[in-house]
């Protein structure tokens, strides 16, 4: 009687733990087109944190490969408690304290802690958004055989700019995203498709890709416009042009926008000034101009769009490039923030 009461136990504990195990292991197939970024947003699962879980739970079925396939189902990584969750799902946190540190893993390894070292954009909020990405590369430029793609280099500064504004107090949205790629510091970076606007899948149509971060954007400004007195977008691309066409740093503003107008052309004074002391004798011939740009027309805070340089252009090239110079546009668009905001208070 004991032997069969112990192997009903052994039977009963063998059924409830397979029943527990195979409950923990969700699944799910994804969609047409859909990629993993996509995919994991979909089933309340953003951020690099899930995005890594994922690739090593399902590293058999992706043959090396970070592609989904249409039929086939994948292991979802466990759901964590709202404890457990990262503060790189939305956006930075509104703490703006002096000395508080802020982990944003979009940054990547070894920069995802952002410590607050000063205050002067407390109470400002930032909505960052580098161009193109997803299936669009933007313009394409050549060194030697090395082929530089908009998309990354826009992103590479983007992400170094959003992370001086979180040093600076500033509420930021990273709005188009990488899961993967963090800030670096190489000459040639890496292509890939794997950018999201802020989780969901980028269009390959352009008027619906510009469409989808405007409408992020929008949804975000309803409720930031009630906490912060000062909200601005900033659209980050990289020309191309003839490639004997050497240019500077330029920028655009809604044409009947007065605070876009204010914030490109402080953008523009402040380039002006860091030229004056970096190069003296090179002199600085960005401008400053309106135009019917749809990110700019249709997202509702102001914003300014700035052109980083020729992307075909030797001289041009060096700015993208050299790492150094990558953070430079960072710092000097920062600044130029700080001096519109000082201006709007």
């Amino acid at each position: 009687m004991v032997r069969i009461l112990f192997l009903s136990f052994i039977s009963f504990f063998l059924f409830l733990t397979s029943f527990q195990a195979s409950a923990q292991e969700e699944k799910a197939v994804p969609k047409a087109g859909e990629g993993i970024s996509a995919f994991l947003q979909r089933n309340k699962r953003p951020g690099k944190a899930y995005y890594l879980e994922f690739l090593e739970l399902n590293k058999k079925q992706l043959h090396g490969k970070n592609e989904l396939r249409l039929g086939v189902k994948y292991l979802l990584p466990p759901l964590k408690s709202t404890t457990e969750k990262t503060s790189g799902n939305s956006s930075s946190p509104s703490a703006t304290a002096v000395g508080q540190t802020i982990r944003e893993p979009l940054f990547g390894k070894g920069l995802e802690q952002v410590r607050v070292s000063g205050n002067r954009l407390k109470g400002a909020c930032f909505y960052v958004v580098s161009g193109h990405g997803g299936p669009d590369p933007g313009a394409i430029g050549k060194v030697g055989g090395v082929e530089l793609h908009e998309d990354e280099y826009a992103y590479d500064v983007a992400l170094r700019l959003a992370r001086n504004l979180m040093e600076e107090g500033a509420k930021v949205y990273i709005i188009i995203r990488d899961a993967k790629d963090g800030i670096r510091d190489a000459r040639y970076l890496n292509n890939s498709k794997r950018e999201t606007c802020m989780g969901d899948e980028i269009p390959l149509n352009q008027v619906e890709r510009l469409r989808q971060r405007c409408i992020k954007i929008n949804e975000l400004y309803r409720k930031d416009r009630k906490n912060y007195t000062y909200c601005r977008a900033i659209f980050l691309h990289v020309d191309s042009r003839s490639k004997r066409q050497q240019t500077d740093v330029f920028f655009y503003h809604a044409p009947s926008s007065a605070n876009g107008k204010r914030l490109a052309t402080t953008m523009k004074n402040t380039f002006e000034t860091k030229y004056d002391i970096h190069q003296p004798n090179r002199g600085f011939s960005g401008t400053v101009s309106p135009r019917n740009l749809y990110v700019l027309v249709n997202s509702v805070p102001p914003g300014v769009f700035v052109e980083l340089g020729n992307i075909q252009n030797t001289f041009d090239q060096r700015r993208f490039v050299i790492s150094s110079n990558r953070q430079a546009l960072a710092k000097w668009m920062m600044e130029g923030f700080i001096a519109d905001y000082k201006k709007n208070k």
